[in-house]
């Protein structure tokens, strides 16, 4: 199967996959290692790792497109993409999806949120009316030339008005043509468990370390039928975390020596890098 067929059999699946968000090629190079199945591109990741900015809609196309040309060059797992709100109205929806196909997107996850966007587990959402959120999923569906692509809707309309609201939006969104649906930000776990009773389609769950939704272990969300379960940021927390430990250390005590366990051994770095990989092309053309 394409990778693109891999993520639609996952999803459908309903198994709670999970799937952790990558910010950069590396990132996505050691997801791919440790055996995941399936990465998302995530739009905080790379306005937090490139930007050192909040997540509040300052990534635009070009750096998320250009993201996922290079993570799609590095793995060969499916890859899930945060393309915000499209960036812009039903128009820019599908130019967008256009981009971001030939890009190497196996899914494309478009939101209703009021551009500019901000982080699913900010304060202070805003999203657009129902009527324009399904026009621009029709656009998203419509663009794709490749009938594998999945279209992955997400509302964020549980915070402005209320869980049922979400709920009817998203089925909305797959009457318009959406393969996933993502109901960010729900706050309770009856919610959590409410939602694969209430939505036929695949779908996606949110965890978020310290944000709005309960934490739910990935084979009880599986049990309950959802296909998916983001953790979009565990491995950006994580290298934050890493980074802040190893560089206390180096400020104190003035060295960081491999034995630390602070650091990755050098060996390590390089073979996630393939660096045995490029000596072995570069015998080949001697």
């Amino acid at each position: 199967m394409t990778p693109r067929q891999q993520l639609k059999a996952l999803a459908e699946a309903r198994r709670g996959v999970l799937v952790p968000g990558a910010f950069n090629a590396l990132s996505a190079k050691v997801i791919e290692d440790l055996g995941f199945e399936a990465i998302y591109i995530t739009g905080a990741g790379v306005t937090n790792m490139w930007f050192a900015m909040p997540d509040q809609g300052f990534m635009g196309l070009h750096e998320i497109a250009d993201h996922t040309a290079r993570i799609r060059d590095a793995v060969n797992l499916p890859l899930i993409v945060d393309a915000d709100t499209g960036f812009g109205n039903a128009l820019n929806v599908y130019h967008t999806v256009r981009t971001l196909e030939r890009a190497g997107a196996d899914c494309i996850q478009l939101e209703d949120q009021v551009a500019p966007k901000r982080c699913g587990h900010f304060s202070g959402k805003e999203v657009i009316s129902t009527e324009e959120a399904v026009s621009k999923i029709k656009a998203a569906a419509d663009a794709r030339r490749d009938s594998d692509l999945l279209i992955m809707a997400r509302t964020d309309a549980a915070a402005v008005h209320g869980f049922e609201a979400a709920v009817e939006r998203a089925q909305r969104f797959a009457e318009a043509g959406a393969d996933i649906l993502f109901v960010e930000a729900v706050t309770t776990a009856d919610e959590i468990r409410a939602l694969p009773q209430r939505l036929d389609k695949p779908q996606l769950m949110n965890m978020v370390i310290g944000g709005k939704t309960p934490i739910f272990n990935a084979t009880e969300l599986g049990e309950l039928g959802y296909g998916l379960v983001l953790y979009a940021n565990a491995a950006l927390q994580g290298a934050v975390a890493g980074m802040q430990k190893a560089l206390v250390v180096l400020r104190d005590e003035k060295e960081v020596q491999e034995s630390s366990g602070l650091v990755a051994p050098f060996a390590e770095r390089q073979r996630l890098v393939g660096k045995p990989e490029w000596d072995a092309l570069e015998q080949r053309y001697r």
